[in-house]
């Protein structure tokens, strides 16, 4: 008897594919320099330390919602961050990271087979995967215009990230808006993944006079309407915490009360003591400064070196990543990284045009930062 097999027969994770350029490059005599992936280095705040520790005895179950608590402190963030005013806390909730709700959210809205995700065109594979999960089909896009009629008419949700991942572009208010009125014009829901938001540089760099990125949830994109949208944030980039699977959701009142109710039904909860810490770091700016000031130190040391060692770097106005390119095929930049002990992300791992693009991460310790740019700058 033939049978089908078990599991999911998924393509294999793309970054597999780098072992043997992490072998070349471990060879340097000076060590690696990995700055391919976004994980964060430093270490974790104090404060959120303290509150996690002090939340430990958590004998009971805790709420899929979150507790009154953190719902309140999301949504006090939400108006002092990112001019997000009059939220309520029945429309926010924490989530086991935000990778989980990019990969689960066209599943739990009812997504299927026949039904389009739009996703941008350079972009963090996860948001294909959901689409997957659900029977859906991903179209890549950065705006509904390029879409055509047959395609245009199965759309049902449209993701935007800004800043994006990986090639760090800020989607402004104006170009924000006009995305939303498209997607309500045919009934799809917009969901912005925002995890970056607080790391904008030069003209999005508040603390260098530049201005705040923006929100799909602020006023000026929707009008004052939340309806049919939702934002996705993460704590893990600006708080250190990316091993604490700390992130929320929040928007549409009628989309959120049914996604609590089905992450009820499926156990999708955050421990109690993670919602402890998320509830102190939201409440806290200052460790979020002194992070992003080791980080605006470490980008403005790579820009110069990458520069010198011949590329190009295109977008990057917020984020954690460089997105770079030599003019040449992605695996070759990479393989010339690695003889110098260096990992980069490749292009290629964002979709079709990724292609020729490498993805260098801020995320190396001070001296690990300090080596790659003496190397890159010697070449």
């Amino acid at each position: 008897m033939n049978h089908k097999p078990f599991g999911l027969q998924l393509a294999d994770y793309p970054w597999d594919a780098l072992a043997p350029y992490l072998q070349t490059a471990a060879k340097h005599p000076d060590g690696l320099v990995n700055l391919s992936i976004g994980t964060p280095v430093d270490a974790t705040p104090a404060l959120i330390q303290q509150a996690l520790a002090a939340a430990a005895d958590a004998p009971g179950y805790p709420t899929t919602h979150g507790t009154p608590a953190l719902r309140e402190a999301i949504v006090e963030w939400f108006a002092r961050r990112r001019n997000v005013p009059g939220l309520s806390p029945e429309d926010v909730m924490p989530t086991v990271g935000s990778k989980e709700m990019v990969a689960w959210l066209p599943l739990l809205l009812g997504l299927g087979a026949g039904d389009v995700v739009v996703r941008p065109t350079v972009a963090y594979p996860t948001y294909d995967m959901g689409a997957v999960f659900a029977g859906a089909t991903s179209v890549a896009a950065d705006s509904l215009d390029e879409l055509d009629a047959e395609t245009l008419a199965r759309v049902r949700l449209v993701w935007v990230n800004s800043p994006g991942n990986p090639t760090g572009i800020v989607r402004g208010v104006a170009e924000l808006a006009a995305l939303v009125a498209s997607a309500r014009e045919v009934g799809a829901v917009v969901a912005s993944d925002e995890c970056y938001g607080e790391l904008g540089w030069g003209p999005w760099d508040e603390e260098n006079g530049g201005e705040a990125v923006p929100s799909v949830l602020d006023p000026r994109v929707c009008g004052g309407s939340h309806e049919n949208l939702l934002a996705v944030y993460s704590l893990s980039k600006q708080s250190n915490v990316a091993g604490y699977r700390a992130a929320f959701v929040a928007g549409d009142s009628a989309i959120m009360a049914n996604l609590v109710n089905s992450r009820k039904h499926a156990g999708m909860i955050v421990p109690m003591p993670v919602q402890e810490a998320m509830r102190v770091a939201l409440a806290d700016e200052q460790h979020v400064r002194l992070q992003k000031a080791l980080y605006r130190r470490r980008r403005e040391a790579l820009v110069g070196a990458l520069e010198a060692f011949g590329l190009t770097i295109h977008h990057s106005e917020a984020g954690l990543y460089l997105w770079c390119t030599a003019g040449e095929d992605t695996w070759t930049t990479i393989g010339r990284l690695a003889e110098l002990g260096i990992v980069a992300g490749p292009g290629t791992f964002y979709g079709e045009a990724g292609h020729g693009f490498i993805r260098v991460a801020l995320t190396g310790s001070n001296e690990r930062i300090a080596a790659a740019v003496t190397r890159l700058s010697a070449k």
